[in-house]
């Protein structure tokens, strides 16, 4: 598993804050992936009835996860395919390990999978002594820069051109110095010239996997730039590794989820290429791999069933939750520590790798209620991570200063006349200091706060006021 740091996430915060550079490349979301997003489910009349058949899917598929893991298992080796259960990070690295012994492999050609990115698999190979090669535009800058990934589908959106062409010049030893490549064509031009010969060269192929389809034990396989079709097509192997909560039941199951994802994710109909695949290559194929082979991870998401957080295993990645969170448009990915970044990784990475190492998370959210709106599989993200508050503050791992905050507003807000008088006081001595700007610099105990932005003073009448006097 690549080592967590989510119990560094108040200075990670902090630091992206102030990072100027970080804070113009993010916001590049607003308009590139949440106005995407708008546009394509506003032309979509039916989303609000995909999304309730799409979470239906995969509550039903949940509950009966046994049995479709066994059928899935199943059709994949009547195919001639094989099927391998990884309980742990661990457990997973080794089968693909051996798989890649097997088939004596030196270099692997990799599609994007936020699943080897959590079990550190880049690192096992390389332990192993087999070269791993991100054939992914983004996870292939990140690679080249030694980094984890800051976006579950937009591995390098937080870096610009001019950190790209750096990373290309640093490692690509025969671009010439006078050679202009800090346009996109440009840049998508000088890794497709490298990384052809990768593909080629390849042993094996590993690829994620959206879906898998228990009927039929195939893997769709969805991507806007064809490498993941290279990476299954060309190389004699192909594994495909997974988290178990990937099943639906039926093809028709998986369509109506590939119309959630797509347009959840990138804002589109469909993407550039959507591949299923069913098996390894079959007599009269004129490609495709002979050996074909499924890890099915685990590493902790069974934990997740039947506990208060089941819905977690509903998530089918679109990173809709992170791109309309306040939170993670401020800070970016790398400050949640791990390679699940906004809500949704304030849920998974507590269960995966423990809510004391993850403290920081649940609480690095709003609450504004953004992510629940625009999960497409109607994920109750803040209701979770409510949850997981409660288990951190039960358990005693609350700092003294909090639990005497939480323990002072209860003082109040169970005595009614003097929570009133207070508000009342409070609202009237911020507005006064925020004067003609209607807006504060400094305030005391809020200064993480006002340390990058302005707290807007009060106006008008207080909530409690406005209610008595039936404003609703």
């Amino acid at each position: 598993m690549n080592a967590p740091r989510s119990h560094a996430f108040k200075p990670e915060a902090a630091k992206a804050l102030d990072d100027h550079d970080l804070q113009h490349a993010l916001s590049k979301i607003q308009d590139l992936l949440v106005g995407g997003r708008r546009r394509a489910v506003d032309a979509l009349p039916e989303f609000g009835a995909l999304r309730d058949a799409g979470a239906a899917i995969k509550d039903h598929t949940i509950v009966h996860l046994d049995l479709y893991l066994e059928r899935f298992a199943d059709e994949v080796e009547k195919l001639g395919g094989h099927v391998h259960f990884a309980a742990t990070d661990k457990d997973a690295c080794d089968a693909v390990l051996k798989i890649c012994r097997d088939a004596g492999a030196r270099t692997v050609a990799k599609s994007k999978s936020m699943v080897t990115e959590e079990i550190g698999l880049n690192a096992a190979l390389e332990g192993a002594g087999i070269r791993p090669v991100e054939t992914d535009l983004g996870e292939y800058i990140i690679q080249l820069r030694h980094e984890q990934p800051s976006h579950i589908i937009a591995p390098a959106v937080h870096l610009g051109r001019a950190q790209i062409e750096e990373a290309f010049r640093d490692n690509h030893r025969n671009l010439p110095d006078g050679r202009k490549i800090d346009e996109p064509a440009e840049l998508l031009a000088e890794a497709r010239t490298v990384l052809r010969s990768q593909f080629l060269a390849a042993d094996v192929g590993i690829t994620g996997a959206n879906f898998l389809v228990a009927e039929s034990g195939s893997a769709f396989v969805v991507t806007n730039e064809g490498n993941a079709d290279l990476s299954m097509t060309l190389p004699d192997t192909h594994i495909v590794l997974t988290g178990i909560e990937k099943l639906v039941p039926t093809l028709d199951d998986a369509l109506v989820m590939l119309r959630l994802l797509v347009r959840s994710a990138t804002g589109q109909p469909a993407t550039g290429y959507t591949t299923l695949i069913t098996g390894p290559r079959r007599e009269g194929d004129l490609d495709g791999p002979r050996n074909f082979h499924v890890v099915l991870v685990d590493n902790g998401r069974s934990r997740l069933l039947g506990s208060r957080n089941q819905a977690m295993l509903r998530c089918i990645r679109c990173s809709a939750c992170m791109n309309h969170c306040p939170v993670y448009g401020a800070v970016g990915g790398h400050a949640y520590g791990w390679v699940y970044p906004g809500p949704m990784g304030s849920v998974l990475t507590p269960n995966f790798v423990g809510l004391h190492e993850a403290r920081d998370l649940p609480n690095a959210s709003t609450f504004c209620g953004r992510c629940e709106s625009v999960c497409p599989v109607k994920i109750p993200l803040p209701q979770l991570m409510r949850n997981l508050r409660e288990e951190q503050f039960e358990a005693g791992d609350v700092a003294s200063s909090q639990r005497w905050a939480l323990r002072l507003w209860a003082a109040f807000a169970t005595r009614p006349r003097l929570y009133r008088m207070a508000s009342r006081l409070g609202a009237r001595v911020l507005r006064q200091a925020g004067g003609r700007r209607s807006k504060l610099a400094k305030v005391p105990l809020a200064e993480g706060w006002t340390a990058h932005r302005d707290l807007p003073a009060p106006e008008g009448k207080t909530f409690t006021e406005q209610w008595k006097r039936g404003v609703r």
